[in-house]
């Protein structure tokens, strides 16, 4: 077994508009409730758009911490969600079902040797 990190993509464009994201909504919890009756659930959730983050980058004997994303760009994680699944192959099965519940793209990348801390 191994722990895969699925990123939900968002582009950055406009919002769907009411109707198709009620009904992305209600798919998305859908398959929230598959994936965590299937017991590879580890944990998830929304994240809050970039211009809510924050960055912290070492500049000589400091920190300097700046408001706003790490990298400047149309697209954006706009959610996380870690399974645990024998290997890549199911992980990516999650990743296609996520998708069409969501209607977003979303990035499959496996944990380190180490796996989760």
């Amino acid at each position: 077994m191994g722990y895969y990190l699925l990123n939900v993509i968002d582009a950055g464009g406009e919002p769907p508009p009411p109707e198709v994201r009620e009904r992305l909504a209600g798919g998305n919890e859908a398959f929230v409730e598959e994936i965590r009756a299937a017991g590879v659930w580890v944990f998830g959730g929304r994240l809050d758009p970039p211009s809510n983050a924050g960055v912290a980058r070492v500049q000589g004997d400091g920190v300097l911490v700046t408001d706003g994303p790490f990298v400047e760009g149309k697209e954006h994680v706009a959610g996380i969600l870690v399974i645990e699944v024998p290997d890549r192959a199911t992980a990516l099965d999650w990743a296609c079902k996520q998708a069409r519940a969501c209607g977003l793209p979303i990035e499959v990348r496996p944990f380190g040797s180490a796996g989760l801390a």
